[in-house]
């Protein structure tokens, strides 16, 4: 299938989307009688506060209740603000705080939302990220919309706190990195004089390649919040990562260079992707690299301080955050 073919699919799409809104909202004005307002009105005269974002200012409404979220991290921040959505983009990156999602609507896939989906749930606020900026105007037309920058993952403290200030939750966010924090301290008290010594190895395995994770991906950020170091291997800043890498997060490694991965302790993942048959290709490329005697030379392989970790490692948000800090009291001290 083309570019051009794609191209021309989601512009239909859009556009089917676009008309479907618009008759929406004719509807709704034509069933306002005796001196209701049409809903333009309404949403100008509800008391409300502007808020600039990515994709411009918006009047955010002071007493929302029925907000939708465009994508996990969205989802997750609001979540950890104490924010309930009435509907988002509900993906297999939401089963850490699955229990948390109880009554909320799915509204579509992360990049693909079902706009009659969202028009259905009559939201008051929608909230995103500027990726979606493309659909941002027919977002707008079903109800106040934010879509905050989020240049990469670990950024995520920026975009919590950008979520906070859209949300009016500025004050339960200055707690909840307050607590963050406290869990980081008695984490390094716990470790006392064996966090210096430890250095960190961040490894994702994919079907066809393995990744390391950089000083400044989601994960790397708690890890130095955490106090930990990293292997020089993979020691790079984001800026230093775009120059050498082309990639702020992460490298690509060829399992000759497999050595790259070693350190005193070594988390690795897979997200767990399938191919057209159904069979999970980066699980049978993990399983090929743990029989590669390469691997087997690796000290953490040798020490047995490889653990396998859940894919919230690649997150962006608060609660896989503090799920990191978790599998760090886990591996790192209460199996030590």
């Amino acid at each position: 299938m083309n570019d051009s073919y794609i191209k021309f699919k989601r512009l239909t799409r859009c556009w089917r989307l676009a008309i479907a809104i618009f008759c929406t909202l004719l509807l709704t004005v034509a069933c306002h009688h005796g001196g209701s307002l049409p809903v333009n009105e309404q949403i100008t005269n509800t008391a409300c506060r502007d808020v600039k974002h990515a994709v411009g200012i918006t009047c955010v409404p002071e007493k929302f209740e029925r907000l939708v979220t465009l994508d996990n991290a969205s989802l997750e921040n609001a979540i950890a603000l104490g924010v309930k959505p009435i509907g988002a983009v509900i993906s297999e990156f939401s089963s850490y705080f699955q229990d948390q999602l109880i009554g909320v609507n799915n509204i579509g896939k992360s990049g693909e939302p079902n706009l009659e989906s969202i028009l259905g749930i009559k939201p008051d606020l929608i909230l995103g990220f500027a990726y979606q900026q493309s659909l941002y105007s027919l977002f707008s037309q079903i109800a106040p919309t934010v879509l905050l920058g989020f240049p990469h993952s670990g950024t995520w403290k920026e975009v919590f706190n950008n979520t906070s200030v859209a949300l009016n939750k500025e004050k339960t966010a200055q707690e909840v990195i307050e607590s963050y924090y406290r869990r980081l301290e008695d984490f390094k008290q716990q470790m006392g004089k064996d966090l210096s010594k430890i250095k960190v190895s961040v490894v994702r395995v994919y079907p066809d390649k393995i990744n390391l994770y950089l000083l400044d991906s989601f994960c790397g950020t708690v890890l130095q919040d955490a106090g930990l170091s990293r292997p020089e291997s993979q020691n790079y800043t984001a800026s230093e990562s775009v120059k050498l890498f082309g990639n702020p997060i992460q490298m690509s490694i060829g399992k000759e260079l497999i050595e790259k991965a070693d350190g005193d302790v070594i988390f690795i993942w897979t997200n767990e992707e399938s191919d057209a048959k159904g069979n999970l290709t980066a699980q049978r490329n993990l399983e090929n690299l743990k029989s590669n005697p390469l691997w087997q030379n690796l000290k953490a392989v040798q020490e047995n301080k490889v653990y396998l970790v859940p894919r919230y490692w690649i997150g962006s948000g608060m609660l896989a955050a503090n799920a990191i800090i978790d599998d760090l009291f886990k591996y790192l001290i209460n199996q030590s």
